[in-house]
C-alpha cells in the first residue's frame, strides 16, 4: 500500500517545488490542486460572468475551494492503494485542525505525512511577484488582506515535518 504525503503551506513558500522533489525521489503519483482543478474553475468562472483568475474572494472560498480539494483527494485515494502520492494545496482552515491527520488518515486509509513549508512572508511576496502569475494579483493588491487570510502560519498542532524555505532563517 501506497503513503499519502500531504504538502501544505501559504502561498509562495515553496510548496509545488517541494512536492514535485518529493515526487520525483519517490516515484510518486504528483497532484497539486490548481493543476486538477484549473481548466474547469476558470471556465466555469468565465461563463459566471467573474474572473477567471479568481482565487482569493470570498465568492471562490465557498463556491470552489471545499469540492476542488474533494476532488484532489478522490484523484489521490484512487491512487494510493498501490503507489505513493503526493498533494500540494494550501489546506489553510484544515491544518488548524488538531484532528486533520487522523481524519486524512482515516480517509485514504493508509500512512499519510504531513509537510508544512513555510518561509518569511516578505520572501513569499518576493517569490509570488516574481512568478507572474495572474491568479495572485489579487494577493499582491492586498496584502495585508492576504496575509490576514492566511493567519498566524502557526505550525499544526498535529504530528508534521516542518520545512523552512526562507533563504534566511532567523535565529
Amino acid at each position: 500500500m501506497g503513503i499519502v504525503h500531504i504538502v501544505t503551506g501559504s502561498p509562495g513558500v515553496g510548496k509545488t517545488t517541494y512536492g514535485l522533489k518529493l515526487a520525483r525521489d519517490r516515484s510518486a503519483c504528483f497532484l497539486d490542486i490548481d493543476t486538477v482543478s484549473e481548466t474547469f474553475v476558470r471556465k466555469t468562472l468565465k461563463i459566471l460572468g467573474r474572473d477567471p483568475e479568481d482565487r482569493d474572494s470570498s465568492f471562490f472560498k465557498e463556491n470552489f475551494r471545499s469540492d476542488i480539494y474533494k476532488a484532489t483527494f478522490k484523484i489521490a485515494k484512487e491512487n494510493c492503494s498501490w503507489q505513493e502520492v503526493v498533494v500540494v494545496g494550501p489546506f489553510t482552515q484544515e491544518i488548524r485542525q488538531e484532528d486533520w491527520l487522523l481524519q486524512l488518515r482515516n480517509f485514504f486509509d493508509c500512512e499519510v505525512k504531513v509537510y508544512y513549508i513555510y518561509c518569511q512572508p516578505y520572501e513569499r511576496k518576493a517569490r509570488i511577484l516574481g512568478r507572474g502569475n495572474p491568479r495572485d494579483e489579487n494577493k499582491i493588491k492586498d496584502w495585508d488582506r492576504s496575509l490576514d487570510y492566511y493567519g498566524e502560519e502557526s505550525r499544526p498542532e498535529f504530528q508534521h515535518e516542518f520545512i523552512d524555505t526562507s533563504s534566511e532563517t532567523p535565529s
